[in-house]
């Protein structure tokens, strides 16, 4: 299997705060950034990670499973989702993910990284690849038997490699994934594509900012940490996320970091100290500044009030 398994260095018990990212590792001679296998020969072949004891994690790339038999339960966001047959559960990159014991879920597994579909294709799927997109999806009736069939056809060419030329079983494997993805986008809400709207592919400034951001926004937290990652200047960068969305690069790092605090507040019921540490805030006094300026109500407040509307 693909993820990277190693843990990074830490000098002492890991808390809330510690959520480590993963690589793409494929296996030797898995060619291209794609693998393809079921949750049951995954959970087989890792009986000891990373659901043993469960802990977070995030990755760089995508998870998607189809369940086709049973319940499968995965926590995404800090929330549990209950993913049922016929059902799809989509882990994009960033997102943190806790496994659960399988049980008698069944189904296709699928992994890849962003960069295995071709630019023209990723501009059509960016409402289904964005950060922002349900992580369950339920595919239109008329949809659901073809997705099934060619998850399984996608299966059987990713272990036939050697059965042809290799090019030939990149091609084959690139487009079954992408004729699945495309088949997915057309999901009960997920918004339509607009391939010429500013953004919606992810190899421009933006798109490629809004990765980042996803990857990092936890440890990075201004405009000039981007810039640097991205290897472009400032100005360039905040151009780009202006012509994108109307908003500053800053603004944008803001709301991400104040999404994930709700999440946590919320759903998951951090406390405040737990979430100003996993935001990169050195004083969770400065946590309960920047909430309160930006929700009026200070972590505790908000925390309670979604406790009473949740009961």
């Amino acid at each position: 299997m693909m993820v990277d398994r190693r843990q990074p260095a830490s000098n002492g018990p890991a808390g809330p705060a510690k959520v480590p990212l993963y690589g793409f590792q494929p296996p030797v001679g898995t060619p291209l950034g794609l693998e393809v296998s079921t949750v049951q020969d995954f959970f087989a072949e890792h009986d000891d990670w990373p659901w043993n004891p469960p802990r977070p994690g995030r990755a760089t790339f995508h998870y998607l499973i189809a369940v086709t038999e049973g319940v499968l339960r995965h926590d995404v966001d800090h929330l549990t989702r209950t993913v049922t047959p016929g059902q799809w559960l989509w882990v994009r990159p960033g997102h943190t993910q806790c496994w659960h014991p399988p049980g008698a879920a069944r189904g296709p597994f699928i992994l890849f990284e962003p960069d295995v579909l071709t630019p023209a294709t990723a501009r059509l799927l960016a409402p289904l690849t964005a950060h922002e997109a349900p992580a369950v999806l339920s595919p239109h009736p008329d949809d659901a038997t073809w997705l099934h069939q060619t998850a399984l056809q996608l299966l059987d060419e990713h272990r036939a490699l050697g059965r042809r030329p290799l090019d030939v079983h990149h091609a084959l494997r690139r487009s079954l994934l992408e004729s699945l993805l495309l088949r997915l986008a057309n999901a009960p809400g997920i918004a339509p594509a607009d391939a010429t709207s500013a953004g919606a592919g992810r190899g421009d400034t933006y798109g490629r900012f809004a990765d980042a951001l996803e990857l990092h926004f936890r440890e990075l937290h201004r405009a000039a940490d981007y810039a640097e990652l991205l290897g472009c200047s400032v100005r360039t960068l905040s151009r780009a996320a202006r012509a994108a969305t109307g908003k500053g690069v800053r603004e944008l790092i803001d709301e991400r970091r104040l999404l994930e605090a709700r999440r946590l507040l919320g759903g998951a019921r951090w406390d405040a100290r737990s979430v100003a540490g996993h935001l990169g805030f050195t004083d969770p006094a400065n946590f309960g500044r920047f909430f309160r300026d930006r929700t009026g109500l200070t972590p505790s407040a908000f925390a309670a009030r979604e406790a009473r509307t949740g009961a």
